[in-house]
């Protein structure tokens, strides 16, 4: 471990969001409190800041925002957007840090009994999802990610993710300024998803907090971010752990990893699983399990997004890839309107499309 790489099963818990940033800090944390999470390491903010420092980044992008007001329109936004995320894709990595970047994928690969072994490849900036702000789905994921080039050239583009349209805005409103909120790198093994999905230990519509909702699908969770399918949703209580109430959608879009193609796609749902029920009752007691466990851990309301492997065996916990604060609820009162679980996943796990 250097400081410019830092394994999830060896940082400090106490230090890993300063570090690693709050996805990949977390990670470590719930590591810690024996919670199940895929091996993985980061590109520490030390890295990001080293490399913006020597490839001139810097320089080039405090020329860049010094342009825009407070009250900039999007049009100008955006083009300063794709102005700096360019400049990170001209610049190259050093020799020595893409070296230490190649050496600990490959021993991601050792630690997966694997070659090339896909990867999520994760932006976890150390200012999102705090209580002063958040960022949530604003940054970039990349999934299936797998061989050394392509793990370096994703690394180098959720960097410029720091960047996008939306970012830059609301830092911009908020008077937020990037050198105040640097940016690490996850690289993570891809579980290999039988199902995956997000939870939260509140309902993010009424508020309530006698309840985990679950909303899962097949494979990887990228089509329900996209809008593509509408995942099965399921209500627990908490003080029994009762089953309340389970919806069965008709999904008709999967993600999948193509091999070929060395990415998570998008693909049509083959035709026994698209009315078939995700989750049994023995999966959703696990997913409640992990997400009232991290809920007590942080005392205070989460969403989390979860994955259960296709070699888990009853009994197994599931594998928690993300958790973070619910940052916005509705006190106890009812809903406005009806479930949107897309919209939910969107707004509060997931993000858009090629983002999280």
């Amino acid at each position: 471990m250097t400081d410019s790489i830092v394994w999830i099963d060896e940082v400090e818990p106490a230090t890993a969001v300063a570090v690693a940033g709050a996805k990949m800090g977390r990670l470590a944390e719930l590591l810690r409190a024996e919670v199940t999470v895929p091996l993985g390491f980061a590109v520490t903010v030390a890295a990001y800041r080293r490399h913006c420092a020597e490839s001139g980044l810097d320089e080039r992008i405090d020329e860049v925002i010094s342009g825009l007001p407070a009250d900039a329109g999007m049009d100008s936004v955006e083009q300063a957007s794709a102005t700096i995320r360019e400049a990170f894709e001209q610049r190259e990595i050093s020799t020595e840090l893409a070296a230490e970047i190649t050496e600990s994928y490959e021993q991601l690969c050792v630690r997966c009994v694997d070659v090339n072994v896909p990867t999520a490849v994760r932006s976890s900036a150390t200012g999102e999802d705090s209580a002063q702000a958040s960022f949530a789905g604003i940054f970039d994921t990349y999934l299936g990610v797998s061989g050394s080039q392509r793990v370096l050239d994703a690394v180098r583009s959720c960097w410029g993710s720091l960047f996008t349209a939306r970012a830059l805005a609301y830092r911009l409103r908020n008077g937020i300024s990037h050198h105040d909120m640097p940016i690490a790198v996850g690289v993570i093994e891809l579980v290999h998803a039988r199902a995956s999905g997000v939870a939260f230990s509140v309902h993010p519509v009424t508020g309530k907090r006698d309840r985990v909702v679950i909303e899962g699908s097949w494979g990887w969770g990228e089509a329900v971010v996209q809008g593509l399918v509408t995942p099965d949703h399921a209500e627990v209580g908490k003080a029994d752990n009762r089953l309340l109430r389970y919806d069965v959608a008709r999904k008709t879009v999967v993600s999948a990893f193509d091999y070929a193609a060395g990415r998570v796609v998008e693909i049509d749902m083959p035709g026994r699983l698209v009315d078939r029920q995700v989750l049994d009752e023995e999966q959703v007691a696990a997913v409640t399990s992990a997400v009232t466990a991290i809920e007590e851990h942080y005392g205070y309301p989460v969403d989390v997004e979860w994955v259960v492997s296709r070699h888990r065996r009853a009994g197994d916990p599931v594998c928690i890839v993300q958790a973070r604060p619910v940052t916005v609820t509705v006190p106890e009162e009812p809903a406005a309107a009806g479930w949107d679980p897309v919209a939910m996943a969107g707004k509060y796990a997931f993000g858009t499309s090629g983002k999280g």
